[in-house]
């Protein structure tokens, strides 16, 4: 008899919890999620945007790529966004700025992420300095023993 009330108990607070994720899934996707924008020249400028952004649910995909539902609202915001008249890079701009550099498959060079541009480069240069270094210790050692 415990059991069962303490069941009823746990059924009972987890029920409504339960309610709002049940309701996702009966949303209608968003207007622009799969309707091409009127204008062709805009239209293309949100598939070019969209293939550049980074779906948050499956990261592995581009926004333009996924049938997640969550793709299908950042189509209809990019789109909606350039309907209204931002270009492209004001609308990365602002999803940069409200879901961080991960969300675009375009890194820019900031202060936090310059040394990841400049460690390749340094790594090379540091590379050639040695091999350099090696090779005019070969020469002269060469050049000595040949004397």
């Amino acid at each position: 008899m415990r059991r069962v009330a303490i069941l009823a108990l746990a059924l009972a607070v987890a029920a409504p919890l339960a309610m709002p994720v049940l309701g996702q899934d009966s949303l209608p996707p968003a207007p622009y999620a799969y309707t091409e924008l009127p204008d062709p020249a805009q239209e293309a400028q949100a598939l070019h945007l969209m293939q550049t952004i980074r779906c948050l649910t499956c990261q592995s995909q581009s926004v333009a790529d996924s049938d997640a539902q969550m793709a299908g609202d950042m189509r209809h915001l990019i789109r909606t966004r350039i309907a209204a008249g931002e270009t492209p890079d004001q609308v990365r701009d602002w999803l940069v700025e409200r879901y961080g550099d991960y969300i675009s498959y375009e890194p820019t060079v900031s202060a936090i992420t310059w040394p990841l541009f400049a460690g390749p480069v340094v790594l090379v240069l540091l590379g050639a300095v040695i091999l350099y270094g090696r090779l005019g210790r070969r020469r002269r050692q060469a050049g000595e023993g040949g004397q």
